[in-house]
């Protein structure tokens, strides 16, 4: 394992497990963001009155916010999490519905989705989304037998996901309310659901998802200018043909780092859901692999790192590393199907990568639950291998006292 232990006074561990691999590679993915949050803002700054680098220094001081509320989370016991699952999912539901009152939510482009708060405003579904997925966890726990053995037991942490998708349909947020119901019913089946169940609820929940993306005018616009954006290039279309060009203009290695032309006022939104396109522009082909890279690595490793915690008997904590891997790699692979034109519009962020302020400081935070994970299962292998050690000096001990008597 690639890790590395601090000195640290408790009656419980003498050393800290951090899991390297994954502070490494998430330290990489922000880093990279970082460089293309700067090179596709310079110019909206530059418009805004403001320095060229300003958003580079709020991003920065996110990722410091970030870090600061990961360390903070790594400092919570998950055994504290599951006990108060069902208070944190309530938590979850009063987020949603405050964000819907007049004078607490605050909307922009026509979405409810943020509460404002002194310095900032925080996007709600991020943190939902966490407090969620802990509860489904907690419930794979709780309910192993019966989700397990009956269609009931899929059936009712599905109607809880019904009232947060729900809610978040009246924000309007569609893409978080299927990367939230996607995940949870991901970790629901690794967690051992049956197969005749999964696909049988994955095919309704298909349909009905279908359904709710027709029932809106904007959802249904939205769709249809995805499959021809080139029929309505400056209106309905303008956004992802923007995004195609910039992708295409990349090439095998792309314009060079800051020589994007779509970023200048072409494509919208550059520096949020669009930054993946200025990336291939400026990185082309290589730095669109190196980045499809770095993602796959951190949902493996958070896979693997829920692989280690059920091999130690810590199955909520497997399933909350696995709950991460699973959003990680669902929400980064629609991000970059849209900028590639092979999804409709979602207006989901690139995770770690794009500018963002509650978003990123969630997800960082988040980074610290998985590394608490590791550090317990790590706690746990380390001290089994260590009693088996001891075990087996008590058994030679003893081999060697007989053999001395028997002699």
């Amino acid at each position: 394992m690639s890790t590395i232990s601090v000195p640290h006074r408790n009656a419980r561990s003498s050393s800290i497990h951090l899991d390297l691999v994954t502070v490494m590679l998430v330290a990489s993915i922000v880093l990279l963001g970082m460089v293309m949050v700067t090179s596709a803002s310079m110019s909206i700054a530059v418009k805004e009155g403001g320095s060229a680098f300003s958003y580079l220094a709020r991003q920065m001081s996110m990722v410091v916010a970030g870090t600061i509320a990961a360390t903070l989370v790594f400092s919570v016991r998950t055994e504290l999490l599951e006990k108060f699952a069902l208070p944190l999912l309530g938590l979850g539901v009063l987020l949603l519905v405050m964000v819907l009152i007049p004078g607490i939510g605050y909307s922009v482009n026509g979405s409810r989705r943020w509460i404002r708060l002194v310095l900032f405003n925080v996007q709600v579904s991020e943190i939902v989304r966490v407090l969620v997925l802990i509860f489904v966890a907690s419930y794979a726990v709780r309910r192993e037998a019966e989700l397990r053995n009956s269609t009931l037991g899929l059936l009712k942490p599905l109607a809880v996901l019904g009232l947060f998708f729900g809610l978040l349909l009246l924000e309007p947020d569609f893409g978080a309310a299927v990367v939230l119901v996607t995940t949870s019913f991901g970790v629901l089946f690794l967690a051992g659901a049956r197969w005749r169940d999964v696909l049988g609820l994955a095919v309704v929940g298909a349909c009905l998802f279908a359904l709710v993306a027709v029932s809106s005018p904007y959802r249904l616009k939205r769709l249809t200018s995805f499959q021809n954006p080139w029929a309505d290039p400056f209106a309905s279309g303008f956004q992802l043909t923007q995004s195609l060009i910039a992708v295409g203009r990349g090439g095998w290695t792309g314009v060079g780092l800051g020589e994007s032309v779509q970023k200048l006022f072409y494509l919208p939104e550059a520096h949020t859901d669009f930054l993946f396109a200025v990336l291939a522009e400026e990185l082309g082909l290589m730095g669109v692999l190196f980045t499809l890279g770095l993602f796959l690595a951190l949902a493996w490793r958070s896979l693997w790192i829920a692989r280690l915690a059920a091999s130690v008997g810590l199955k909520f904590q497997s399933y909350l590393a696995a709950g991460f891997g699973i959003w990680v790699a669902l929400q980064s692979f629609i991000n970059i199907g849209v900028n590639m034109g092979a999804l409709p519009t979602k207006g989901l962020t690139l995770p770690f990568m794009s500018y963002g302020r509650s978003s990123l400081i969630v997800t960082i935070a988040w980074v610290g639950i998985l590394l608490r994970v590791y550090h317990e299962a790590a706690q746990l292998t380390r001290g089994s291998v260590a009693a088996q050690v001891r075990a087996g000096g008590a058994r030679a001990s003893d081999d060697d006292f007989a053999g001395a008597h028997g002699a």
